[in-house]
């Protein structure tokens, strides 16, 4: 045991110093190769061409034209939504003047900031998987339910890939109890989850409350990212 004093504190110390040093030309490695990463992908520059805030919009939009969810007049809830991308592309489909843009309805909730979004109601700064937000959006959902629920959920990575998978799956599971007690009869369930230990029980739980789910990755998702995205439609209510 080292005592305070010895002649090898002065050791550890600078250790310390090193050890805090190499975490410092870890994080500024790591954010270089995520700015190269950003100035040469392609959804990025689509999204700054087309006003989004971000890439994550084109999985949305994949998705949607895959399976035709995003109709308008239809009320939709985005969990998880900041910086709101996807909250834009609902808006878009969803708002529709064509067909009656005061019967369909966006509501956005994220821990995070999110700007405000023509046509949209946000929750920012609000826990989607706290009672008491949740409460909150019962209070501006119409009285006949939602139509879609999507969840682009994620925790804060902690390094720890069992960690982050228990994490997000509990996101996942919040997000599903909750569409149980809103969702109209046939609605939409919609979630991102990365692959892994308890992904199959979660689509077997799906699988007794839909009549039909869907595993896909959209090309929109990087290659390397271990995310999926389960659509289940035609809620058993």
């Amino acid at each position: 045991m080292l005592r305070q004093g010895s002649q090898l504190q002065p050791f550890l110390n600078i250790g310390g110093i090193a050890r805090t040093l190499v975490r410092s030309a870890v994080k500024g490695s790591n954010q270089s190769r995520w700015l190269k990463r950003q100035q040469t992908d392609l959804y990025v520059k689509r999204a700054q061409k087309d006003n989004y805030r971000c890439r994550s919009a084109y999985k949305l939009i994949e998705l949607n034209d895959k399976f035709h969810f995003l109709q308008p007049g239809k009320v939709v809830i985005d969990c998880g939504a900041s910086p709101g991308s996807w909250t834009q592309v609902a808006v878009d489909r969803v708002l529709s003047q064509k067909s009656g843009y005061q019967h369909g309805a966006v509501i956005s909730v994220d821990l995070q900031d999110i700007e405000d979004i023509d046509g949209a109601t946000i929750f920012s700064r609000c826990d989607f998987t706290s009672t008491s937000t949740q409460k909150r959006i019962l209070t501006v959902l119409p009285s006949s339910g939602a139509d879609v629920i999507m969840s682009d959920m994620a925790p804060n990575a902690s390094g720890n890939h069992t960690v982050n998978h228990e994490a997000i799956l509990g996101l996942c599971e919040s997000a599903l109890d909750f569409s149980k007690s809103v969702l109209k009869p046939c609605g939409i369930f919609l979630c991102k989850l990365w692959d892994g230990y308890g992904t199959k029980d979660f689509i077997n739980t799906l699988e007794k409350n839909f009549h039909q789910v869907r595993k896909c990755k959209p090309q929109a998702s990087r290659r390397e990212s271990a995310e999926i995205y389960l659509y289940a439609e035609n809620f058993k209510k």
